[in-house]
């Protein structure tokens, strides 16, 4: 079994959209091992979006990111990275293929809904951002 990180980012929250974000994930066979509401900290909207950094975008994606509650949800699968990219759908809703969360419920390319792991090193550095274990 592969653990991924997936995040419902605020205007998600704010919107409501948490529960029919479940409901995706646990319909494509995810389990949920942890999930936690919270408000990311700018230390830690820095560390999870280091990758980022000295990009165009870069303040704006922190500045969003920490203007409201999110949930974080700790998942598992076979395959659970490369399903979950496809359950979240690219990262541009105007493109993303209908039937996935940001093509469903995706508003723009910054307010998106979620974040999501893109790879098993993302996930190693992430999910310890908001999950003691992983």
């Amino acid at each position: 079994m592969e653990r991924t990180l997936l995040i419902v980012k605020p205007d998600g929250v704010k919107r409501k959209l948490i529960g029919e974000v479940i409901k995706k994930i646990e319909e494509n066979g995810f389990g949920i091992l942890d999930i936690r509401f919270i408000e990311l900290s700018q230390k830690d909207a820095e560390i999870l979006y280091e990758v980022h950094q000295g990009k165009s975008f870069y303040n704006d994606l922190l500045k969003f990111i920490t203007s409201g509650p999110i949930v974080a949800l700790l998942v598992e699968r076979e395959d659970a990275i490369s399903k979950m990219r496809e359950v979240v759908g690219t990262t541009n809703p105007a493109i993303a293929e209908k039937g996935t969360i940001r093509g469903d419920l995706g508003g723009n390319i910054e307010q998106n809904v979620v974040h999501a792991s893109d790879s098993k090193e993302s996930a190693a550095r992430e999910i310890p951002i908001f999950f003691s274990y992983g």
